[in-house]
Formats: C-alpha cells, sequence, structure tokens
C-alpha cells in the first residue's frame, strides 16, 4: 500500500494517524543532527529553507525506499513540503495557511480544527499530532513579537509574519484544548472594484466614499465579528492622497496602506509581571505629537474612544477607526460608553456633543446569513438635536428574499436624501455628481 493510500485509509482511524506520524518523525529524526543552530537562526530565511528542504528530500528518499513506500512526484513534494513546515513553519497549519479558499483557521484542541471557507465553517482533515505540539506552534508565532502565552498570560493577541491576525487562548481556560483562531491577511490587496466585483458595494457607493475620504471627513466603520471591517478600512485608506502623513495604531499591525508616508504603531502587551503595557490610548496620545495628518485606530474598543474624539475634534479631520457594533445607531451608543471608560465624569449630553462633532459618516459593514459580506448602511451624522444624535441613511441594503441557492437576494441603493456635507465637495473641488443619490444602483428610477 503505497503512503497516501496509507494516509488516506488513516484519516478515518487512529492508527492511520499514527502512521503518518511517525514517517514525519523519522525524517526529522534522520536529518535533526544537522541542523545546527546558525542554520535555524540565519536571517537569510530563503537559503535556509533550501538547505533544510535539500536535506529533508535526501532522507525522505532514503526512508521510502527502504520501507517501500511509492509517491508520486506530487505526493512526495507535499510530504517533503510538511516535514519542512514542522521544522521552520507553522507546521500542519501550512496547509491551511497555503490554501486560497481558507479566510479563517480555528482550532479546538490539538485534534479538531475547523476553517471558514467561502462564508461557511467546515472541518478540517488537518491535526496536529498532540497539545504539545500545537503548543509549540504557539511559541513560534509569539516568539519573534517578544510576547508569551503561557500559564501567567493564558490568552494573547498576535499576528503572523504576513499580517494574519492571531488570537490564543490556552488550558485550563480553554477547557477542549489550546484554542487557537487564525485570521488571515489576504496576500492580495484589495481594492473598490473588488468590493464592486463581489457585490459588497456599487460603484456609486465607492465614488462617495471616495469623495468623502478626499474632503477628509471623519468615519468609523461599525460591524460585527469577521464582518470585513479591516478590509474596508484597508479599502477606504486606498483613497487616502500620496502627499499626506497618516499614523495607524492597532493592537496586532494588520493594515496595509498603499503610500509610503505611513507610520504604522503597535501596543505591547504587559509582562509577565503586568508591567510594561503601551496600550492604544497611550499610542493615540502619542500619535498627537508625531505631526500626524490623519490618524486610523484599527479598533476602537476601550476608552482611547475618548482620545480618538479629541484628536478629531482638533485638526485631525479625516481620521477613521472601526468599531463592533450591529448597527449605525448601535455604533453611536457604542461610543458613548467607550468614552465613559476613560474616566471622566462628562454628563451624556456632552459625550454626544462631541461624537456628533467628532464623526461624520458611519459605515455599516455586514456579513450577512449567507456568508457574503456588504456595505448595508452609508449613514451621515448630522449634528445634534436637543440631547439626541441626528442620523440620516445616505445608502442602505434592502433585503428581499432568499434565493433557491441559499443567497440572499436584496439591493444596494440610495435613500434619495442628499448629506448635508454635500457642499463641502464642491467647495474643496471633488467632483461628485449628486445624481448618485436619487438613482437606485441598477439603475432603475
Amino acid at each position: 500500500m503505497s503512503l497516501m493510500e496509507k494516509m488516506s485509509a488513516l484519516r478515518g482511524g487512529g492508527e492511520a494517524e499514527q502512521k503518518k506520524v511517525d514517517l514525519h518523525e523519522k525524517i526529522t529524526d534522520a536529518i535533526a543532527p544537522t541542523l545546527d543552530v546558525d542554520l535555524l537562526r540565519s536571517p537569510d530565511q530563503a537559503n535556509r529553507d533550501r538547505i533544510i528542504r535539500e536535506k529533508i528530500t535526501e532522507a525522505a528518499l532514503q526512508i521510502t525506499t527502504q520501507e517501500g513506500i511509492n509517491l508520486s512526484k506530487q505526493q512526495f513534494e507535499s510530504l517533503v513540503s510538511d516535514v519542512l513546515a514542522g521544522i521552520v513553519g507553522f507546521g500542519p497549519l501550512e496547509r491551511l495557511l497555503r490554501d486560497k479558499e481558507i479566510s479563517e483557521i480555528m482550532t479546538k484542541g490539538a485534534k479538531c480544527i475547523f476553517v471558514e471557507k467561502k462564508g461557511k465553517v467546515v472541518k478540517s482533515e488537518v491535526t496536529f499530532k498532540d497539545e504539545a505540539e500545537l503548543r509549540d506552534i504557539v511559541e513560534r508565532i509569539m516568539k519573534p513579537l517578544g510576547r508569551v502565552c503561557d500559564d501567567q498570560v493564558p490568552y494573547q493577541d498576535a499576528r503572523l509574519p504576513d499580517g494574519s491576525r492571531v488570537n490564543v487562548v490556552i488550558p485550563p481556560l480553554a477547557i477542549d484544548g489550546t484554542a487557537l483562531t487564525i485570521r488571515k491577511f489576504s496576500k492580495n490587496r484589495l481594492t473598490h472594484h473588488d468590493l464592486i466585483k463581489f457585490g459588497a458595494m456599487t460603484p456609486e457607493m465607492a465614488e462617495f466614499l471616495r469623495a468623502c475620504v478626499e474632503v477628509r471627513l471623519n468615519i468609523i466603520v461599525s460591524g460585527g465579528t469577521g464582518s470585513g471591517k479591516t478590509t474596508l478600512l484597508n479599502v477606504l485608506s486606498s483613497f487616502i492622497p500620496e502627499d499626506e502623513r497618516t499614523v495607524t495604531i492597532e493592537d496586532a499591525a494588520e493594515l496595509s496602506f498603499a503610500q509610503e508616508h505611513v507610520i504604522r504603531l503597535e501596543t505591547r502587551p504587559a509582562d509577565f509581571e503586568g508591567k510594561g503595557a503601551i496600550t492604544i490610548r497611550d499610542m493615540v496620545k502619542n500619535a498627537l505629537r508625531m505631526r500626524p495628518d490623519r490618524i486610523v485606530i484599527g479598533e476602537c474598543r476601550g476608552p482611547e474612544a475618548f482620545d480618538m474624539l479629541q484628536a478629531m475634534n482638533t485638526g485631525h479631520d479625516g481620521s477613521m477607526s472601526t468599531l463592533h457594533s450591529n448597527a449605525p445607531q448601535d455604533a453611536i451608543g457604542r461610543i458613548e460608553t467607550l468614552v465613559m471608560m476613560a474616566g471622566y465624569d462628562l454628563p451624556v449630553k456632552a459625550i454626544r456633543k462631541q461624537i456628533s462633532s467628532a464623526v461624520n459618516l458611519i459605515i455599516q459593514q455586514s456579513r450577512l446569513v449567507d456568508g457574503s459580506r456588504k456595505v448595508t448602511y452609508i449613514t451621515e451624522v448630522q449634528g445634534m438635536e436637543g440631547e439626541s444624535i441626528l442620523m440620516q441613511d445616505i445608502f442602505i441594503f434592502e433585503q428581499e428574499g432568499m434565493g433557491p441557492d441559499g443567497k440572499l437576494i436584496g439591493k444596494l441603493k440610495p435613500t434619495g436624501l442628499v448629506p448635508k456635507f454635500y457642499e463641502r465637495f464642491k467647495a474643496e473641488g471633488v467632483a461628485i455628481d449628486q445624481s448618485i443619490f436619487h438613482t437606485p444602483a441598477d439603475g432603475k428610477k
């Protein structure tokens, strides 16, 4: 029986999985004496990987020949790549990270991995050998960032070298084994043209958002977990003029701007003694001294919301951030709550006045029941009336039903209302046709 046949049979049974693991271990053990520390730590990763791959190939040929295992060229290359990943990469995760259809990876211990493929969550055949191997991969992810995840710090945020977002929770907090969640970073930077092609927005919406960024409106991207807020923020950033200085602030650096004059800042967690933490709030305060034209906060989730509003209200127009919320109106309430966390004894009316004068636009990004992601609201913040903040929807997604294929049927369209800041477009010489606010996205009156 060939190795792949053995592996295939083993996927459904523990004995087969163990044989697969044994083969990998034999190859790894065979080359271990030839892997010195200098080679493994070499800054020239391409040359390091080439040398180690050659050693693996030689050992794999010898072992498979001795054991009478017949492999095709493709099967053999897959075997070598898997062993290489176990030595210098992220082990079994490498296969999932290379799969372009997978957008998220989620472990429930070593033997249970789920992935999100095309908007749907399915169980993967890939597994770790045991909990120790999974924890070893977690350590490889954390070490280059100077972070740890251990008994003292049992949960942690991090990122992969390509920018993919990582969260880890280890036992005993994670009862069923280490819970590792990876939100993969797209290798190809998406543009507004891509979002139009995916049906996430219309050309009219994209044109409107381009104008809003160019005239330096302050924008909040609101949405739930996995709705695509960071992707949309990256797309909005592409409209920022090249001659402006932008400072980005994130817990784990994910934003990828095309402009050259972008200063990227990343927070630092506390050490095992609970000291040395640098928070987003610390970074926002410092960013004000860095002569930014715009400040972009990856996500507001705490008292830094107060400092963000202060920045927006004190000469840093065109600033942007994301926020966890299910609707534009909820986003206002969420900002109120976060500002209260800053510890200032401000009346609600004063907070709302700060919000209404700072935030110009809320973009609601949603992940719908069919797995698709769309901009469901573009809402203007108009100001205060009494103690309430006035808002009006400029574009909306109108759901019409569900198709036989399980896909939502709906329409992205303007509401017919012209934003109060429309005159600002003309005053700053940004061309935008007023008809986009009156013509439905499908071109029908």
